[in-house]
Formats: C-alpha cells, sequence, structure tokens
C-alpha cells in the first residue's frame, strides 16, 4: 500500500541537517559540559532540575530523532490516509520547523550550560511564541485526520465542523503565541495568569467551538 508520506530531498534536507546537528552539537559540546547540567527552568526562568551530562547530550538529539521517525510513520497508520495528500506541504512544514524549534532549545541549553549569558525566561517564550504564530497561520490548511490537528468527535463527524474549527483554532494560536512573547515582561503574578488564559485559548475553547459548530449543523 502507497505511503500517504512520499519523502523527497526537497522535503527532508532541513530535517536531516537538524538530526546532523544536533548530533554534532552534543558531541562537540560533551567534554565542556559540566558533570551537572540544568534541564529545566521554571516560568521565571530559574532553573528547577538538573540532570548528568550525559543525559542531557542524549536526550534532545534522541527526542528529535524520534520525532522525525513518528512523523513519518503516523501518517500510514492514520485510517484516513488519503487526506494528507490534500495538505502535504502544511504538514511537511509544520513537522520541519517542530524540528527546528526543538534544536535551537537544545542549543540555547547547553550555551547556558557552557556559562554563556542567555536569558531562558525570556528566549524560550520567545521561540515558542512565534512557533505558536507559525503553526496558526497553517492550521485553516490542515485536512482532516486522525493524528494532526483539533482532534475531537465533533471535527471528525463533520468536514464542515472540522474546517471551520481549524480556521478558528489558527486564530487562538496566533493570539496564544503573542502572549507568549509578551508573558515574561510582565509581573510574575499576572505573567502566569496570561500564559495560562493562553493554554484555555488553545485547547478548550477551540474543542467548545467543534460541539458548538456540530449543534448548529446537526440543527
Amino acid at each position: 500500500m502507497n505511503s500517504p508520506i512520499k519523502p523527497t530531498f526537497k522535503s527532508e534536507a532541513i530535517s536531516l541537517a537538524v538530526i546532523i546537528a544536533s548530533v554534532i552539537t552534543s558531541f562537540t559540546t560533551y567534554n565542556s559540559l559540566p558533570t551537572r547540567v540544568i534541564t529545566h527552568w521554571n516560568f521565571y526562568g530559574q532553573a528547577d532540575g538538573w540532570s548528568s551530562r550525559g543525559f542531557h547530550a542524549l536526550l534532545f538529539p534522541g527526542l528529535i530523532i524520534a520525532m522525525y521517525v513518528l512523523f513519518l510513520i503516523l501518517p500510514n497508520l492514520d485510517p484516513k490516509k488519503e487526506r494528507y495528500q490534500d495538505f502535504i506541504k502544511p504538514y511537511n512544514i509544520f513537522r520541519t520547523t517542530l524540528l527546528v524549534v526543538f534544536y535551537i532549545i537544545f542549543l540555547l541549553s547547553t550555551l547556558v550550560n557552557l556559562g554563556y549569558n542567555i536569558n531562558i525566561g525570556k528566549a524560550v517564550p520567545f521561540i515558542i511564541g512565534l512557533l505558536m504564530i507559525f503553526i496558526g497561520n497553517y492550521m485553516g490548511k490542515i485536512k482532516k485526520n486522525w493524528f494532526v490537528g483539533i482532534r475531537t468527535p465533533w471535527t471528525l463527524s463533520s468536514e464542515n465542523v472540522w474546517n471551520k474549527t481549524h480556521r478558528f483554532a489558527g486564530i487562538m494560536f496566533v493570539l496564544f503565541g503573542l502572549l507568549l512573547i509578551i508573558s515574561p515582561y510582565l509581573e510574575k503574578t499576572l505573567g502566569i495568569t496570561v500564559f495560562v488564559i493562553g493554554i484555555l485559548l488553545v485547547s478548550l475553547v477551540p474543542m467548545a467551538y467543534s460541539y458548538i459548530l456540530y449543534r448548529k449543523e446537526k440543527k
């Protein structure tokens, strides 16, 4: 049976370059890292999680490789695999961008542990915020499938509900991205409040919207 994903040099070049870059970064910085490295920061950019440098060196390259393979395999398991050709360009852009973002976060984390003065508390929300804005601009182009997008019983039951929900969700993702970017510059309590509101925008609100659309369609 034909695979819905047909890798080409053009579609895979950046992803493979990211994988190679992550492995090279890991190998070239390993001996320079302290034996105990920071692996997690809280909302305020304060370190609150540590691990061995071996774990750090393997974690992100391993995640990036696993994500790359998963994005190639999952469409083959999708009952609606034929739909991927209807949005193959947004799908490829989405998975490539996600790998790039993961590598940038890995690189920033590595540089901080090497002693570089980087404000993770502002840099990471900015990067993730841009990712959300970017994804939001492509949400409306995703066609009905079982793995990518807003998958609720109501979107999966109606093509019209799926399309309208994803156009609406795209706006929510853009707003969430903007909130993420500004949240580190706000007073701490307000920043957390804004972050929580953003989470609700991209999770519960599109789900509720899809239900409302479905009910209207049935009537």
